[in-house]
């Protein structure tokens, strides 16, 4: 007989569940290291999208435009239309957080110019991730339930893809981070002393990375588990 189903069981609790609050953890203390120096000014009075704009065209890259996106912390840099998005937050703030973020997501544009292959691989890995995240839980949930082994395989393997682009981005955040601070204080647009604080918020933003990284292994290895109990089981 099921000792467990999907959404409650020993491994749930186990693993998933303290995934879950260190992730929790992660977002309150990314917008708490946020909010805490979107209140101190740059001494050069920059703002966000102007720190990114001379970023991108220190590189030449000025094909790549900066826009401004609605929404708290959705900056990104989007490599099919070579645009970077800053949240209203960072565009027009000249805080010491705007610009770490701002240069952060430049980094992902030098990062689309110089080749650097985990975010190529990353690219690749983000269809199949999307299925995988969506379907592939339930498919093998779905297996176990029905005692349908290729089912569960299939559910298993396509979670698998979905983790391996977590764990690919990884790497992707941490490199940009590092192109971030290089170009902030490489091109004198921080101080010394104005550094430290915008590589506090980047380190707090990568630990966001690390916890999706961590449910999405905890999850992924929980499904294992109960595979392989069902299997014992039979």
């Amino acid at each position: 007989m099921m000792r467990y189903f999907y959404g409650f069981d020993q491994y749930y609790l186990i693993l998933v569940v303290p995934a879950f609050l260190f992730a929790l953890y992660a977002q309150f203390k990314v917008k708490g290291t946020f909010n805490k120096y979107r209140k101190l000014p740059n001494r050069n009075g920059l703002t966000g999208a102007e720190v990114a704009r001379n970023i991108l065209d220190r590189h030449g890259l000025r094909d790549v435009s900066v826009q401004m996106v609605p929404g708290e912390l959705t900056d990104h840099y989007d490599p099919r239309t070579k645009v970077v998005r800053l949240s209203q937050a960072v565009y027009g703030s000249n805080s010491v957080a705007a610009l770490g973020v701002a240069a952060h997501e430049t980094g992902h544009a030098l990062q689309h110019k110089y080749g650097y292959a985990p975010l190529a691989l990353r690219s690749t890995l983000v269809p199949v991730a999307n299925i995988g995240s969506a379907a592939g839980p339930y498919l093998a949930i779905f297996g176990i339930i029905l005692q349908l082994y290729p089912l569960i395989y299939v559910g298993i393997i396509l979670y698998a893809a979905a983790v391996a682009f977590y764990i690919v981005t990884l790497p992707v955040e941490f490199n940009a981070s590092t192109r971030a601070i290089a170009s902030l204080e490489d091109m004198g647009i921080l101080t010394w002393d104005e550094a430290e604080p915008a590589k506090k918020v980047l380190r707090a933003a990568a630990m966001t990375y690390v916890a999706s990284a961590a449910v999405a292994i905890a999850s992924l290895l929980r499904l294992m588990l109960l595979a392989g109990g069902r299997r014992r089981s039979d």
